[in-house]
């Protein structure tokens, strides 16, 4: 481990990579939250029940 540690030293700018990727984390999630409050209730009901749906039918309803 002293290896990498010492080539990521000689690095320039190598301190920024671990604040970006925490950003990045932080926001998707941050953003998922937000999507997940303020998502349609019926939009969210009906994307729970695609599993239990029977294609045949969900088919020959659209028609």
């Amino acid at each position: 481990m002293k290896f990498a540690k010492q080539y990521l030293e000689t690095i320039e700018g190598i301190e920024l990579y671990p604040i970006i990727s925490l950003l990045i984390f932080f926001s998707f999630f941050v953003i998922l939250f937000w999507w997940v409050f303020t998502a349609k209730k019926d939009y969210i009901q009906k994307m729970s029940d695609i599993p239990l749906t029977d294609e045949e039918t969900e088919n020959t309803s659209k028609l």
